[in-house]
């Protein structure tokens, strides 16, 4: 098998003004970033087309440390969906730098199913998360810079809530002290760093619907606390308008094409297991202006991506989608049943049987949203006939429609069985009316409950002294209705990474609470998640490199 990087490079991509025009776009509409990519204005956004056509979200089971391969499986289902004659676009999110040098190489997609030019896509594709990072700290060199202006004056600021990103993972500034050397260099101050996917203006971006929502967005961010009391935020510093200037290219969505040259929107990229992990609301509703099926995805398993997709997402954008699709793998099954990690390749019935409790928990999930679920078996090379059978099995005795998919290996061929069992499902049993888990006249602490309870399965939870104090500082600031956006980690339903399968009677410690004024959610921090990630032993840039004008390392 040829590495993805290959195939890529193999791959004869169209110019993207004629994947426009063929997805329905004006070429003259098309703001090109060299030849394959793209940015499309949007004022194209229709949203009485939008109503016409069919959003599917594919999420997945918890995911092992290798991941289940929920990008390459988006990009396949529309593959597999242009297949069989139907217009379909994929919007996913971008790549962080921080990953693919760090433990990934790469995320968009693998094999022959593949969102193109990868490596521009994988690295630094548009700049929107250069921009992101650059607003991002635009604001803090501004906040210090006031903070200095008005260090001997009452209107100076008692307490600052922002700090720095960056799209590195270094968990070396996750703590640091800024403004040493003397008074000349700054204040000294206690402060850190996230990785730009956890910034509150990468959510902002994501979420925002136009320019003009943009900007108040960033406008009401809290910076931090007068010293009587009141709220300090970027209109306090009549800097919103300088802000929204470095992020008014980036607010458009990224139009590039797939291995068999059918269109996908590639735009935003929060994490969701420290943010909400889902692609931008206006690259969605541009795919659901131009594509009659739009398949979208929501970062890690179905309680942390899906749970914020619909929760957050979808409740603000007006969006519901009309099938779910769960991708599980064998090896994610047995490691939930128990298999030891260095065992999860080699056939293990019994394990794979136990696993099913964990599918079972997101299929349940799902439905309680209201959603039609599908389970796809995305196959790997080390998987057995057996093994699959026995998937199909408990799909069927769950009354979930179930699919093998081989896009990996095979690009939209493999994928059309799933295909077909998508487009008839929702034609004949589309999904309900979304119903979400909390309402938002509820209390944080009740959305946090309503979440830990129903989603993860916790029988308690427990609240630090700063995270009891945020809570106060929320009902103070009369925001309590906004969304809740947990932070914990992706290998569990608990907060325990090494709690497999499906942790039961578990006790959930919130550690702190973030208020994200401008995004207008609540990131509430479970466990010991960080976040701004750090780089494992042996990290992907070791296998980076360009040797004769080509880059490798790119998987």
């Amino acid at each position: 098998m040829k590495t993805d990087i290959e195939i890529a490079r193999e791959t004869k991509l169209n110019k993207i003004e004629d994947i426009a025009e063929k997805l329905g776009v004006p070429r003259d509409e098309v703001q090109n970033y060299g030849r394959y990519i793209a940015k499309v204005p949007i004022h194209l956004i229709d949203k009485k087309e939008m109503d016409k056509h069919n959003l599917i979200l594919v999420s997945a089971i918890t995911p092992n440390k290798a991941g289940v391969g929920k990008t390459t499986v988006s990009i396949g289902l529309s593959l597999g969906l242009n297949k069989i004659g139907k217009k379909a676009v994929v919007a996913l999110r971008e790549p962080s730098l921080g990953p693919c040098f760090g433990m990934k190489g790469g995320a968009a997609g693998g094999g022959y199913s593949q969102v193109l030019p990868m490596e521009n896509i994988n690295l630094h594709f548009t700049g929107d998360f250069h921009a992101v990072t650059s607003a991002h700290n635009m604001i803090t060199a501004l906040l210090d810079n006031y903070i200095y202006q008005n260090r001997n004056s009452c209107e100076g600021l008692k307490e600052v809530k922002w700090k720095r990103v960056l799209d590195v993972n270094d968990r070396s500034l996750r703590n640091i002290v800024s403004g040493l050397g003397g008074s000349a260099n700054g204040i000294p101050t206690e402060t850190g760093f996230d990785i730009t996917a956890a910034s509150e203006i990468m959510a902002i971006l994501c979420l925002a619907t136009d320019i003009d929502d943009l900007k108040r967005r960033v406008g009401n961010i809290l910076l931090g606390y007068t010293y009587d009391g009141k709220p300090f935020t970027v209109n306090d510093m009549g800097i919103a308008g300088a802000i929204t200037v470095l992020l008014k290219d980036a607010l458009l969505p990224n139009l590039v094409q797939t291995t068999e040259n059918t269109p996908a929107f590639i735009h935003g990229g929060p994490f969701a297991n420290i943010a909400h992990g889902c692609n931008s609301v206006l690259a969605t509703q541009m795919a659901l202006t131009y594509g009659d099926y739009v398949i979208t995805e929501a970062g890690f398993g179905a309680d942390l991506g899906a749970e914020k997709f619909f929760n957050i997402k979808c409740r603000k954008a007006g969006l519901s989608p009309k099938l779910t699709v769960i991708v599980a793998t064998a090896q994610s099954l047995k490691l939930h049943g128990g298999v030891p990690e260095a065992q999860i390749k080699e056939p293990n019935k019994e394990g794979l049987i136990r696993g099913f409790a964990n599918l079972d928990k997101h299929i349940e999930n799902m439905k309680n949203f209201g959603q039609q679920v599908i389970v796809t078996f995305n196959r790997f090379a080390s998987d057995t006939d057996e093994e699959i059978a026995l998937v199909a099995e408990h799909c069927k005795e769950k009354g979930v429609g179930f699919a093998v998919n081989t896009v990996f290996a095979d690009g939209g061929k493999g994928a059309v069985e799933l295909a077909r069992l998508v487009a008839e499902t929702i034609e004949k049993n589309p999904s309900k009316p979304l119903k979400f888990t909390y309402e938002e006249s509820d209390s944080i602490r009740k959305k946090v409950r309503k979440i830990a309870e129903g989603i993860y399965g916790a029988s308690s939870i427990v609240y630090t002294t700063l995270a009891e104090k945020k809570l106060k500082e929320i009902e103070k600031l009369g925001i309590a209705h906004f969304p809740v956006c947990i932070a914990k980690t992706q290998y569990s339903f608990s907060s325990d990474p090494k709690a497999y399968g499906v942790a039961k009677d578990f006790e959930l410690k919130v550690r702190d609470i973030i208020i994200n004024n401008g995004a207008e959610m609540i990131v509430v921090v479970m466990g010991e998640i960080m976040r701004m990630p750090g780089l494992p032993k042996e990290p992907q840039a070791r296998h980076i490199d360009i040797v004769n004008g080509l880059i490798e390392g790119l998987s």
